[in-house]
């Protein structure tokens, strides 16, 4: 598909707080989906904004994820993030199968055995916290190394190699044009790492996740070497990738909004509910993730999108689509409860929401519990945001109490 000279170039580099990129904003108010241009790859692609027409596109089989490997697609990074076996370049039947066996890893016996783990891990680091004295770092304490060593210790990655997890996945997220060389040394490196541990499992299983997946079953099926290894990849850079920056921006948002975080400890059993609309909320990315390619023509907002055009979604103007969220730009503590799209959507919705969920909750909910008179150490315009990868998170938040 030959660049489109019409398409709207979209850099998608806004980093300002937790401010809505102005850019999206303006996509979302355009009557149909629109044609964008991005940094990386060798084609244009459709844009798709509202609820309503994102929920199609991910659950429409004429739309294909499987279908962009191979050809150079529109993204935000040099070196495409994504593996060719990875689930999140699968399509049904192919995902279905995946989904199916890796959500045994995530039944309601297995999550709270990992909510034990993770309560020990935050105490763990909040004590050293609350050792080394204010003022204090939350995104170095909490925010950074939690949800590390959250997924390194449920994996059964050794201690020792932790830091090289936070690296590789570091490399793979960034966005500037001259790491693509040491992203797909990451990407090289991690899937040899994954391999190895993996044999290592079925020879000597215990009780960490890639154990649990390792003897997944559905009547005969199971998880292969390649898949299992793909698998524990996806999941420890999902892993480091979402409850990083959502740790920083939640608490960000509750130390920054007195009535919110008021609301919060007068009310603690509403942590569920408030971080659901905190997630909904947030704009956890800098713009778009993996496109979509049309198998065949499709007829949207009164816009063709021909078979071969490469389509985006964009969860978070989703999340703010005012015919689903009344006010969305407003975080309503109250509002009714309806499912937001942070997580994903449909055959693409991410397989490990649960352990997410666990991690957020305590992270949260022991922070506020350890430290009743949090709040942070310099004014809000002084903080220092990531502005090197496709997260929107600060990557400092000193904090005293």
């Amino acid at each position: 598909m030959p660049p489109n000279s019409k398409a709207i170039v979209c850099p998608f580099d806004f980093s300002t707080g937790l401010e809505f990129d102005p850019s999206l904003a303006d996509l979302m108010a355009r009557d149909s989906i629109t044609r964008i241009r991005l940094p990386y790859g060798d084609a244009d692609a459709w844009l798709v904004t509202g609820f309503d027409a994102v929920r199609q596109v991910t659950t429409d089989q004429r739309f294909s994820r499987a279908g962009i490997m191979g050809f150079d697609y529109p993204r935000l990074t040099p070196e495409p993030i994504v593996s060719p076996e990875s689930i999140n370049v699968m399509d049904p039947p192919h995902s279905s199968r995946l989904r199916r066996l890796a959500s045994q890893a995530f039944t309601k016996g297995h999550v709270e055995r990992m909510r034990e783990r993770i309560t020990r891990l935050a105490d763990t680091l909040l004590d050293e916290m609350a050792a080394q004295g204010p003022p204090a770092d939350l995104a170095h304490h909490l925010s950074n190394r939690l949800p590390q060593h959250t997924i390194c210790d449920v994996l059964g990655i050794v201690q020792d190699d932790w830091p090289r997890m936070d690296r590789y996945v570091h490399q793979l997220l960034s966005t500037g044009p001259d790491s693509r060389q040491s992203a797909a040394t990451a990407k090289s490196e991690l899937r040899a790492y994954f391999g190895g541990l993996v044999e290592e499992r079925r020879r000597s299983p215990g009780d960490d996740l890639i154990s649990v997946l390792a003897t997944a079953k559905d009547g005969e099926d199971a998880l292969d070497d390649r898949e299992l290894a793909v698998m524990a990849l996806t999941l420890m850079l999902s892993g480091h990738d979402t409850a990083t920056g959502q740790i920083s921006n939640i608490s960000y948002l509750l130390l920054t909004r007195p009535e919110l975080l008021k609301h919060l400890r007068s009310r603690p059993e509403n942590l569920t509910a408030v971080v659901n609309e905190l997630l909904r909320f947030i704009p956890f990315r800098k713009g778009v993730g993996i496109p979509r390619v049309a198998l065949e023509d499709v007829e949207m907002d009164g816009v063709r999108i021909r078979a071969g055009d490469f389509v985006h979604v964009s969860y978070l103007t989703a999340n703010r689509d005012p015919e689903r969220y009344p006010n969305p730009d407003t975080i309503d503590p109250d509002r009714p409860s309806l499912p937001h799209m942070t997580f994903g959507w449909g055959g693409h919705l991410c397989v490990a929401v649960p352990l997410a969920m666990a991690e957020l909750e305590v992270a949260i909910g022991r922070l506020l519990e350890r430290f009743p008179e949090l709040r942070l150490a310099v004014p809000p315009e002084e903080l220092r945001w990531d502005t090197e990868t496709i997260r929107r998170f600060p990557i400092e938040l000193p904090v005293t109490w």
